[in-house]
């Protein structure tokens, strides 16, 4: 079965595309890719230009999929290639174009090759095979799942990179001070004062769920987000649409809340859900309030997991931050295939090293974490 190029999912109906996903991942959803698209998030001049890889039966019936990007940079990736293209472009190298399997702007594991394992595998051997033609110096597929994982450690050429990220687990709490109790005093102390100094500056929180935003509010949602690019200097990657939209196509999986100073929204946390994980996402603040930060992006989201029997809180890309409040060190997967020789034998080796510092890292987080001992 020859693999089809698409430049726009809107060519797939909704129901055929998630019909592959194997588990409710939102960020995996036609909605929310294909919202990715019509809001210009990607596609245009993004460098993100939409070429999902789809493996269609003789019989019309689709098999099986990859979100794929033709990426000219490597921004919105959050897997750090800019040292490899650097390095190209001193020899001489063509770097980009590149493939990249992935979901925009969402350093998120999941499946990334949807469909039944064989055909997934099948569009896999596929897919390398005329990167030369396409002008590709190769695919990198990002945050994968166990599937993925195997079907790419089987096949040569592969090159497997580890990251390291902060998961909190809820281990069946009662509520947050079920959770404070399994802390060591210092570090139960410490939140306890956090939460404390955010709600002295009589600061409440108000959870709504995606259809529950007007368009007023929307437009507070993305001058906060867009606000956390700007104070660096940097364009926001998501578009004003793209919340609207996704409001519109998916608005069960959204929830947000709005930090209010009396009847004054001053800060916003954006997240999607699924049936076990709370994905936190985005976060915004418009003034400056001591620990405001904190108690949005992190307690809030604990606090809607525990309470809504979320099993798992996933609070994006970097950590340490995230380590002395409980979340935990998960090792995360990226795969690489590249068609130049040099590159391959000279990425393969620094990987390696990387590796040992990687895994080396996560083992000392994991001897930081909060939690009495015993």
């Amino acid at each position: 079965m020859p693999v089809q190029i698409l430049d726009s999912l809107s060519a797939v109906p909704a129901q055929a595309w998630d019909a592959l996903l194997a588990e409710p991942q939102p960020f995996l959803r036609h909605a929310f890719l294909s919202a990715l698209e019509d809001s210009g998030s990607v596609g245009g001049r993004s460098g993100w230009r939409p070429a999902h890889r789809l493996l269609v039966a003789p019989s019309g019936q689709l098999q099986a999929a990859m979100p794929a990007y033709v990426k000219s940079h490597s921004y919105g990736e959050y897997v750090f290639d800019h040292g490899w293209a650097d390095a190209c472009r001193r020899a001489g190298i063509a770097y980009y174009p590149k493939l990249l399997g992935a979901v925009p702007f969402s350093p998120v594991r999941g499946p990334r090759l949807l469909g039944f394992p064989q055909a997934a595998g099948e569009l896999l051997d596929e897919l390398v095979e005329d990167l030369a033609e396409r002008g590709l110096s190769g695919v990198h597929i990002n945050f994968t799942d166990p599937l993925a994982d195997s079907l790419l450690a089987e096949r040569e050429g592969w090159l497997e990179r580890l990251g390291c990220q902060f998961h909190w687990n809820n281990r069946g709490y009662r509520d947050f001070q079920d959770f404070l109790d399994t802390l060591a005093s210092r570090k139960r102390k410490q939140i306890r004062k956090e939460r404390e100094q955010v709600a002295g500056q009589g600061i409440d929180f108000d959870w709504r769920q995606g259809h529950e935003l007007s368009e007023a509010e929307w437009d507070f949602v993305y001058a906060c987000y867009a606000n956390t690019y700007h104070v660096r200097g940097q364009a926001p990657y998501l578009t004003r649409s793209f919340f609207s939209l996704l409001a519109e196509r998916m608005p069960e999986a959204i929830r947000v809340v709005l930090a209010k100073q009396g009847s004054r929204p001053v800060a916003m946390a954006f997240s999607l859900v699924d049936g076990e994980s709370f994905y936190g996402r985005y976060w915004g603040c418009l003034a400056e309030f001591d620990r405001l930060h904190f108690e949005t992006c992190f307690y809030q989201g604990m606090d809607y997991a525990i309470s809504q029997g979320l099993q798992r809180f996933d609070a994006g890309a970097q950590g340490e931050h995230k380590l002395i409040r409980g979340f935990e060190p998960v090792l995360t997967r990226s795969w690489h295939y590249l068609t130049h020789p040099g590159l391959r034998a000279a990425v393969a080796d620094f990987l390696q090293q990387e590796r040992v510092g990687v895994q080396a890292y996560a083992e000392e987080a994991g001897e930081l974490l909060p939690y009495r001992q015993g």
